[in-house]
């Protein structure tokens, strides 16, 4: 078993941290905010800095939020790149730019650290039950040495080429996974406007050549207006934000990402940021005049 260095207790990080646990690995996190952690996470024990979570350790995972939470993290005096072991292995998920991935691993290099862009697929529900898709990029051989660890972690665990090309296959997916939950929105915008029944509408929509995990789990949700956070609204917008900029970096059109990340705004702009991804569809609901018969079927 391991000493693994954490840094990230968020949604996904706190179910990382779980099974990492559950799989006899011993854990010191840090988080940049104080959280009060579940009794499954006792067995952590969560420093007051990084350089405190990662002393010693020869490997470090990292769940942050996004580009600007790396560079407040991982670069400048007290980041985790100067207070690190020499040869420490660091695994960062989070999802982000894929020049920023391989710009991150060219610093880690110089300073005698192994870099693995590692993004997830998933939520809540599969971060806490140890069923995540793990997409990375760096060193082949960097990959083979963590990848057992990320097992206890996963349901699967990909290898996508160097550096920076984990982030940008995370971005591929995700932005399937956004113009899957726009078109969601927008078909049980139409679907509640003609008064389908959503018992019924569901049990079609379940067992169609064209149905998803994405329709069967959502599709419901939102028809019972909830939309409590699996993974944050203000999130998804920072996902489409960077699909888009990173098509446009590659000469790529990509019309549906500027769409979704529109909607992600104007839903952020509601006071929906804290809500889960698919309160998108509360403010397509709003948008299509259904907003009172949700409300009334609560």
């Amino acid at each position: 078993m391991s000493e693994i260095g954490f840094l990230g207790l968020g949604i996904m990080g706190r179910g990382m941290v779980r099974n990492l646990l559950k799989a006899g690995h011993e854990v010191t996190a840090w988080n940049r905010t104080k959280r009060d952690l579940p009794a499954d996470l006792a067995k952590a024990r969560v420093c007051s800095t990084v350089a405190e979570a990662v002393a010693g350790k020869k490997l470090v995972i990292v769940s942050l939020t996004g580009p600007d939470a790396q560079h407040d993290v991982l670069e400048g005096e007290n980041g985790l790149f100067a207070v690190a072991e020499n040869g420490a292995t660091i695994v960062d998920t989070t999802t982000t730019d894929p020049a920023l991935a391989a710009d991150l691993a060219a610093q880690a290099g110089k300073r005698g650290l192994r870099y693995l862009d590692a993004p997830v697929f998933g939520s809540r529900n599969e971060a806490w039950e140890g069923k995540l898709d793990f997409i990375c990029g760096g060193e082949r051989a960097t990959f083979d040495a963590v990848k057992p660890i990320l097992e206890s972690m996963a349901a699967t665990v990909h290898y996508l080429g160097a550096s920076g090309k984990g982030a940008a296959a995370k971005l591929v997916g995700n932005l399937l996974v956004a113009a899957q939950m726009v078109s969601l929105g927008e078909a049980l915008s139409i679907a509640r406007k003609a008064g389908l029944e959503p018992d019924a509408l569901m049990g079609y929509l379940d067992v169609t050549d064209f149905s998803s995990g994405l329709i069967r789990g959502v599709g419901r949700a939102s028809l019972k207006g909830d939309f409590a956070p699996n993974f944050y609204l203000k999130h998804m917008l920072k996902d489409a934000r960077l699909i888009g900029a990173f098509a446009r970096s590659l000469g790529v059109s990509a019309p549906a990402s500027g769409m979704a990340a529109e909607l992600y705004q104007g839903a952020l702009n509601k006071g929906y940021g804290e809500l889960n991804a698919s309160a998108l569809h509360k403010l397509q609901f709003e948008l299509s005049g259904v907003e009172e018969k949700q409300a009334a079927g609560n």
